[in-house]
């Protein structure tokens, strides 16, 4: 009572806010830009300003998290794919939070019972005549009014997209109406927001039918004030509170937490005509609202709820704002005495109003989407930091793997450069070992030829085709039988050498490789058949230039035994050009006066030295005699041979010699001539054989050398591919770590937004929720 007399007293003063309103003969003392810049409404434009700025840069923080985590997809090892689908959902989430904050808006929901003046207060408010109002059940659905962007005036029915004439809403909505809508339907109306300042400012007016003409109260509250901010009861000030009106905000309560509600005691201009009750009046009106607010609902406080029930005439401000729209006196809208004090309470009710609805949207609309918005953040943040330390983890270990495989490729380099030279030594060592050792081998074969010739049997027939054929064979047969001899003494120990070398080679080299690609090393080395050298003699070619003698040649010929006893000096002979001097003792008496002196007792020689002599001189001389191309040496030998052993021995000598001559001449068979033939081969070809002794086994020591080169070859071109794979790993795990350095640095970055956003929503908290508590 006594709040309500200090406000009595303060209003009849002019010292209250209330009073601080237009004049009742003049227009408002500042503009309208002024007015709205100093509306508490304007802290929810801003705050909708700020908060829809803050989440376009969380969409865009999330849109290029969803990129990034895409491109880590890939790896697979940085993120798994539950972080990325979280992610892309938040794209959905904050897109929908953006729609949402786009169309929130201040809402006001207006209840009462039938005929209150819920459209009047309405109209009132919107300075213009927009909803249907009379005596009776006026307004028979919901009516919804904001503002129109295009400046256009419309409507929309629920169930249209539709434009239709705002003219039309009095059809539409009124009880009275044959074609009406709906109760529980709703009815948009677009009103033009330079018409009016509220709707400018993002307020909504939600329009309701009587709640004592509908039973389908819950509905009404599913469909059209969960949402609202504001609840406005238009009381009739005539009568009082009714349980109707009670009981319908008793089950908005209990689905809303604590619902801002205003209470309108309308038609207070119905006072005038029982002056002495006003002030009683007026108290009752306020205990029992007070007492409704406080204890049953339980929304505010005592101080709140004095401040939140107010006595106005809405139609006396409707008309007061439409005369002031014509330049007329507002005071020329009075229905009764005491109009100024109902209209600047009116005006009283309209600035409370503002307060409440602006701290109260902030609240209800913005609170919410800013802990969302943090949420996301700190989960995206949280996200991001796993990423980092994934990604700076991973970078650490491909740094470390490239640090190892570029030190294994620098030691297998070094390894192969020393392994290559001893390789080198050692594959030239064995050359010069199986060339020695062929060249002695194939020399003691050479000398061994005679024996292999004769273990040729093939038939022997001197003609010539025969004897062809019979040549080829035996160039194949000692080609055969020198390679056969060949590998039996040098084969088993090469080739034993050979592969233990190949082996020590691929066990040297096997340890450069890595584990996969050793028994590929081991594979090199098989074959199917042991390395053997081939002994690539060639005799067809190499005897080629040989021509037998077959011939009958008597071994007792003079020419055999010259040969015979000349030897190797026979060339050094010069028997034409004898010049030595024939002693006087073997000289025809003729031509040796002292003939008969030769023989005397002083003579020291007996008779059979002296015969030796003699032949002997004789063979000298017939030696010479053969030299000789006149028969005068011929008849010379004669006779001295007649005179030096008497013609008995010269007979049978001649005899035996005949014998001798008949029987080589019998035995000079195919067996024989076969021998002949073989001994003159076996000559031939052992002086042809010693030319090539170095070329056979320098062609050996080759092929040698080229089966330990091409193995090492094969073995080294295993170690390049390791060494080639090596690279090409070093230069991966390169790119590798260039990417998940990138890829820390994009999470590091994008952390960074994530705290820049949540300091941006910590300071509109600080700015429009904490600051207005």
């Amino acid at each position: 009572m006594a709040a309500y007399i200090n406000r009595t007293i303060s209003l009849m003063s002019g010292d209250s806010p209330r009073t601080r309103g237009p004049s009742l003969d003049v227009g408002p003392l500042v503009d309208s830009q002024s007015l709205r810049d100093s509306s508490p409404l304007q802290i929810f434009v801003k705050a909708k300003k700020k908060i829809n700025d803050i989440f376009v840069e969380i969409e865009d923080y999330v849109h290029d998290t969803v990129t990034y985590m895409q491109s880590l997809q890939q790896e697979g090892s940085i993120v798994n794919s539950d972080a990325v689908q979280q992610i892309e959902g938040y794209t959905v989430k904050v897109k929908g939070i953006r729609d949402v904050l786009t169309r929130d808006h201040m809402k006001v929901a207006f209840f009462g019972r039938t005929s209150n003046g819920k459209s009047s207060v309405i109209n009132a408010m919107l300075r213009e005549k927009i909803l249907p109002s009379g005596i009776g059940h006026t307004t028979n659905c919901f009516l919804q009014v904001e503002g129109s962007d295009s400046g256009d005036s419309y409507l929309v029915t629920e169930d249209s997209t539709e434009k239709q004439n705002v003219k039309s809403v009095g059809q539409l909505a009124h009880a009275l109406c044959k074609e009406k809508l709906g109760e529980s339907q709703l009815v948009h109306i677009y009103w033009p927001k330079d018409k009016c300042l509220l709707l400018r400012d993002d307020v909504v007016f939600v329009d309701s039918p009587g709640i004592d003409v509908s039973p389908n109260l819950d509905e009404w509250i599913d469909r059209h004030c969960l949402d609202a901010d504001v609840f406005v009861l238009v009381a009739n000030a005539e009568s009082t509170l009714m349980l109707t009106e009670k009981n319908f905000f008793h089950k908005v309560s209990t689905r809303l937490s604590k619902p801002n509600i205003f209470i309108l005691n309308n038609r207070w201009d119905a006072s005038a005509s029982e002056p002495e009750f006003l002030d009683q009046v007026r108290v009752q009106h306020m205990e029992r609202g007070v007492d409704f607010l406080v204890k049953e609902l339980k929304v505010c406080t005592q101080k709140e709820a004095n401040e939140r029930i107010f006595f106005v005439s809405a139609k006396e401000a409707l008309q007061a704002r439409l005369q002031e729209q014509k330049g007329q006196p507002a005071h020329s809208g009075a229905l009764a005495d005491g109009f100024p004090n109902r209209y600047f309470e009116f005006q009283d009710f309209e600035r409370k109003f503002e307060e409440c609805i602006s701290k109260s949207a902030v609240r209800t609309k913005f609170e919410q989407h800013s802990q969302r918005g943090r949420l996301i953040v700190s989960e995206i943040r949280s996200i991001m930091d796993g990423a980092y330390d994934q990604a700076q983890q991973l970078r650490r270990e491909k740094t470390i793997a490239k640090k190892e495989v570029h030190d294994k490729l620098n030691f297998t380099e070094q390894q192969l450069l020393l392994i290559t030279q001893e390789m080198k030594d050692k594959i030239r060592r064995m050359v010069e070992d199986v060339e020695q050792r062929v060249s002695k081998a194939l020399s003691e074969e050479i000398r061994r030829l005679a024996v292999l010739v004769d273990e040729f049997n093939l038939p022997f027939y001197p003609e010539q085709l025969v004897l062809n054929v019979y040549k080829k064979e035996l160039h194949l047969h000692v080609e055969n039988g020198l390679g056969s001899n060949l590998r039996a003494r040098l084969s088993t120990a090469l080739s034993m050498n050979i592969e233990n070398s190949q082996r020590e080679m691929a066990e040297r080299m096997s340890a450069l490789l890595p584990a996969d690609k050793k028994q590929v090393s081991l594979n090199v080395l098989p074959r199917r058949e042991p390395f053997e050298i081939l002994y690539r003699l060639n005799c067809d070619n190499l005897c080629a230039d040989f021509h037998e003698d077959l011939e009958f040649r008597f071994s007792w010929g003079l020419t055999s035994i010259i040969s015979r006893f000349a030897g190797k000096k026979a060339s050094s002979l010069a028997i034409a050009n004898y010049s030595q001097r024939i002693p006087r003792d073997l000289m025809s008496p003729s031509e040796n006066v002292d003939v008969p002196h030769i023989k005397g007792p002083s003579s020291s020689l007996d008779d059979e030295s002296s015969m030796a002599s003699r032949i002997a001189m004789a063979s000298r001389i017939a030696l010479a005699s053969t030299g000789s191309q006149g028969t005068m040496g011929g008849l010379l030998v004669a006779g001295f041979m007649l005179k030096t052993v008497g013609w008995r021995l010269i007979l049978i000598t001649g005899a035996v010699y005949g014998c001798i001559y008949l029987y080589e001449r019998l035995t000079w068979t195919h067996k024989a001539k076969e021998r002949s033939f073989k001994h003159q081969y076996v000559a031939h070809a052992t002086k042809k054989l010693r030319l090539i002794v170095d070329l056979t086994s320098a062609n050996c020591s080759h092929q040698v050398q080229q089966e330990l080169s091409s193995t090492f070859a094969r073995l080294c071109q295993l170690v390049d591919e390791a060494t080639n794979h090596m690279d090409v790993e070093i230069k991966t795990l390169e790119k590798e770590v260039r990417q998940l350095e990138e890829a820390a640095n994009s999470a590091k970055v994008l952390r960074n937004k994530a705290n820049y956003i949540a300091k941006e929503l910590e300071m509109f908290v600080d700015a429009y929720l904490k600051v207005r508590d």
